[in-house]
């Protein structure tokens, strides 16, 4: 599923480029995890416009993690074997707080790269926001981010 990115940042005189927690955005991000009730690779997945990101869809290894949403839309089977659910109603933020623990190792993922944002240990309340940085971070992702059918779904 391809995302568009649509974001008003200037490139040049120090404005930086769009970022989530200052993992340079490419086609929009998602939030990944592992779901602690179905132990399934999952994602939601953003489009950003400006500093506000939409969720649209949520993907996962596990068709019962789409019903644990108990969000209206439309679901399909995914080519790689994964499950999609596009929200009838999208939400909407300029920011997000979550609790991230070592358990379901929550992760942002955009262009291939990730940025973990859970503790080694115990948990963390993190904060995701949209912003302009001129230094990215993040590293490739790996297992369990690393399946064809996150980074298709980017």
């Amino acid at each position: 599923m391809a995302l568009a990115l649509v974001a008003a940042f200037g490139t040049g005189d120090g404005a930086g480029r769009p970022t989530v927690n200052g993992l340079p955005i490419t086609d929009g991000f998602l939030i990944a995890y592992v779901h602690s009730i179905y132990h399934a690779p999952s994602a939601e997945v953003f489009t950003v416009e400006g500093r506000r990101f939409t969720m649209r869809a949520v993907v996962s290894a596990g068709e019962g993690v789409l019903d644990y949403y108990a969000l209206e839309g439309s679901r399909s089977r995914l080519p790689g074997g994964g499950w999609l659910l596009r929200l009838a109603e999208p939400a909407t933020y300029t920011e997000l707080s979550l609790l991230t623990t070592s358990i379901g190792r929550r992760t942002l993922m955009s262009g291939g790269r990730c940025l973990p944002l859970f503790p080694p240990v115990g948990a963390a309340q993190v904060r995701v926001a949209v912003e302009a940085r001129l230094a990215g971070r993040g590293e490739p992702c790996r297992p369990p981010y690393n399946q064809s059918f996150f980074l298709n779904t980017e």
